[in-house]
């Protein structure tokens, strides 16, 4: 699984926002792009029967996340990228990139195997559809199923913990159907509450965004709660999305969490935000860990726990915190890459744009900050064109998927991406 990265260098004009203030910066560096992905398969024979029987669709095929693991001081990393199946004709919903480059852009193979995801559904002990994944400090690679296909519950929602470094599966969890809406429910992100001292994982924390609710998982305890109250709901007024001069539909509740660094010292807190929303919110991550103060279809449960933090005047898709405590954010309008410092107070003065690009940031669903093999953090882009595909179409002959990074510290400095 070592991957090939393409960098590409391009310079940005900067134009001032109303919203944010404005670091000027060079944008991110390119790491991947595709007209459409393409699959790898186990032969020429089961590649034609996926299309005869209509479980490859290269038109329903939209990449949704990013994660990146660095083996033990390797400077290539591993890429995995989801693939969720909103509909049928994805063939795999979790893949790697690899070095081979094909016509549309660089080959896809299925991950931990194609074997994991053939069935469509069909054996809830392989994987049906993967929004997000998150791979821990110790080298795990946590993958939140939603178990269903076009909002049919064709397998009770699952995580998986799978060690990177063998290929084994360390840990599975399979959510009871007292937490989730069967038909409805569409879970979308885990978030890792994890002890790296020891890799112990204590919670694990999974955004239903069409349910409207976040699913918190004890490990220890092997028991769950479900949270769900109006600060987790969309808001009307934030249910279009316009995206370089086309607009669609979403009504998505949370859709992403982040915690408080360990590292910071201060009274940590849960950090979330609904998609289909403009308001940044939190609350106390003590008083989320606590089971008893969650009953379940209780929508008054410690609400007076919940803190509206301020609002972007814009819908932000997938969020990841720094280790200094910066949490950044796809921000929709304008396109780019919104940073603010949870130390301050969430107000338009502390909100910073970090990188604008209309092109190149088009939803970006996918974000995450990790590690590279120096021990330096680095932030990682995936962004697609949502907007065309819940619209006219893709127009194949045009880049419509991106992977791109830049360093955090280069980034929030202003300086160039490396």
């Amino acid at each position: 699984m070592v991957q090939h990265l393409i960098t590409f260098g391009f310079c940005l004009r900067f134009l001032l926002a109303a919203s944010a203030q404005h670091v000027q910066t060079q944008a991110l560096d390119s790491v991947y792009q595709a007209y459409n992905l393409e699959f790898a398969f186990p032969s020429d024979v089961e590649r034609d029967r996926v299309l005869r029987e209509g479980l490859y669709d290269p038109a329903n095929v939209i990449p949704i996340d990013v994660d990146v693991y660095y083996k033990h001081g390797d400077p290539t990393p591993s890429i995995f990228v989801t693939i969720p199946r909103f509909a049928k004709g994805v063939p795999y919903s979790l893949a790697y990139v690899t070095n081979e480059m094909k016509p549309n852009g660089t080959l896809l193979q299925a991950y931990p195997s194609y074997e994991w995801h053939k069935t469509h559904g069909a054996d809830c002990n392989g994987l049906t559809s993967v929004y997000r994944t998150q791979i821990d400090d110790c080298g795990r690679l946590w993958i939140l199923d939603s178990g269903e296909i076009d909002f049919v519950q064709l397998c009770a929602p699952q995580l998986y913990a799978i060690d990177l470094e063998n290929g084994q599966v360390v840990h599975q969890y399979r959510m009871p159907k007292r937490l989730y809406k069967e038909g409805v429910s569409r879970f979308v992100m885990p978030t890792i509450e994890l002890d790296s001292r020891n890799c112990d994982v204590g919670f694990v924390y999974m955004a239903d965004s069409i349910g409207d609710g976040i699913v918190v998982y004890d490990v220890a305890a092997q028991q769950s709660w479900r949270i769900e109250n109006k600060y987790t709901y969309p808001h009307p007024d934030f249910g279009t999305f316009t995206i370089a001069g086309d607009s669609f539909q979403l009504w998505d509740g949370t859709v992403s969490t982040t915690l408080t660094p360990h590292a910071l010292g201060v009274k940590r807190m849960m950090y979330f935000h609904s998609l289909s929303s403009d308001w940044q919110m939190a609350i106390p991550l003590d008083v989320v860990n606590n089971g008893s103060n969650w009953k379940l279809n209780d929508v008054s449960a410690a609400l007076d726990q919940f803190v509206v933090l301020g609002k972007r005047g814009s819908q932000c898709v997938a969020a990841a915190m720094s280790e200094t405590g910066m949490l950044l954010c796809g921000l929709v309008k304008p396109a780019s890459i919104l940073a603010w410092n949870t130390q301050t107070p969430y107000t338009h003065q502390n909100l910073v744009m970090l990188i604008e690009d209309e092109e190149r940031l088009q939803f970006t669903s996918g974000l995450k900050i990790v590690r590279n093999h120096e021990g330096k953090e680095e932030l990682w882009a995936l962004s697609n064109r949502l907007q065309k595909a819940f619209g006219a179409g893709l127009n194949f002959k045009e880049i419509n998927f991106r992977i791109q990074k830049c360093g955090v510290q280069e980034l929030l400095s202003g300086g160039p991406c490396y």
